[in-house]
């Protein structure tokens, strides 16, 4: 049989190689038609044979072991790790497209769209395109977080934002001032760039056109331009969303704040813009103000409420009536309103045993019943 005489063969050469006194061609032939003596002297050397016949049988029927996992899919892992870890990464510019960075994590590509990138970039210089500074930066090595790791359609999104909120915002508090150069402006507010210490732009923060300036401001591109230089006051922080808010106009004096004396001297020369307490000038209350003071006047706990003072700024806040109870440290029982619509304020004096409080709740209520 073939299988047989192979395994007779594979003997015999095991029988020639193991026994130096047999060295031709014709004697391996002669053994292997031998009696049966002679095969029975190769009979150790068939059964070693039979032997490794049946271990390879016995490899072959096992499962095979698993192949290793390719290194990608380790590196997606690892790429997960980062995220629920919130873990720095440092990866080299490999190249750009027209939206942003393609960024090497470990064995993947990333990719970094260009609003994430650190504010540093385009404020070191403003005036090259951020093509330009892509093609700059390209094979230079860049701190990034991964925001994104979906390996089922092979999205890896990384952000030098996010990895520079986690270094420079411990850095920040609410109360703090920068300088700041104005980035992209919308209808709701405009984005500064907060400068450290170091002379780079490392985060940004939104002021809220409410923020912006004590004018009325109907549109923020009156009063900011994208490139613009200011400073702005830190005002709220909420990192949970890594968001800064700012202030502008809170880094100046509210006229409104505490009395008209800066509107209206106390020496009344204002000059014929305003009037300080002169019984014979008739001051006409501002439209609206007069129901309210009639209904203060209702109060329990107010027994005056009369107009002392008015004046007129050289800016307009709102058309609409205002009215603050003055932080101004209170005469007696006597406690200073101010009102205000369009230019023109009025001081207000309120006589009442209720403190501010009290003044506060009543002015609610009186609110609350005025058209």
């Amino acid at each position: 049989m073939p299988i047989f005489t192979a395994a007779l063969g594979s003997a015999a050469s095991l029988y020639f190689h193991s026994h130096d006194n047999i060295n031709s061609t014709s004697t391996l032939l002669h053994t292997l038609s031998s009696p049966p003596s002679c095969f029975c002297r190769n009979s150790i050397s068939f059964k070693r044979i039979n032997a490794s016949v049946n271990q390879s049988s016995t490899v072959a029927d096992s499962p095979a072991p698993a192949p290793p996992p390719p290194r990608g899919s380790a590196d997606w892992k690892a790429a997960k790790t980062y995220i629920e870890k919130g873990l720095i990464y440092q990866g080299r510019i490999e190249n750009f497209n027209g939206g942003g960075l393609l960024v090497r994590f470990q064995s993947l590509l990333g990719f970094l769209p260009f609003p994430q990138l650190s504010p540093s970039h385009s404020c070191k210089e403003p005036n090259k395109s951020i093509q330009e500074i892509a093609k700059a930066l390209t094979g230079s090595l860049i701190s990034v977080k991964v925001i994104q790791a979906d390996e089922t359609n092979k999205k890896l999104i990384l952000s030098e934002k996010e990895a520079a909120w986690v270094k420079y915002s411990r850095k920040v508090s609410v109360g703090d001032v920068f300088d700041a150069r104005v980035g992209s402006i919308e209808d709701y507010g405009a984005f500064l760039h907060l400068r450290f210490p170091d002379g780079l732009y490392h985060l940004t923060g939104l002021v809220h056109v409410s923020e912006v300036s004590w004018d009325l401001v109907q549109d923020v591109r009156d009063i900011l331009h994208e490139g613009d230089e200011v400073r702005a006051k830190v005002i709220k922080i909420d990192s949970s969303k890594s968001r800064i808010t700012l202030s502008i106009k809170q880094l100046e004096e509210d006229p409104l704040l505490e009395t008209l004396d800066k509107v209206i001297p106390k020496d009344g020369s204002a000059g014929s813009d305003s009037s300080g307490d002169d019984e014979s000038y008739d001051i006409e209350p501002l439209q609206g103000l007069e129901a309210i003071v009639e209904e203060l006047l209702q109060e329990d706990g107010i027994s005056d409420v009369r107009i002392t003072r008015q004046g007129f700024e050289k800016r307009v806040v709102s058309q609409d009536l205002q009215l603050w109870l003055s932080n101004a440290p209170s005469t007696g029982e006597q406690f200073t309103l101010l009102a205000r619509a369009g230019r023109q304020v009025q001081e207000i004096q309120l006589t009442t045993v209720l403190d501010q409080e009290g003044i506060k709740k009543a002015l609610q209520r009186v609110l609350e019943r005025v058209p």
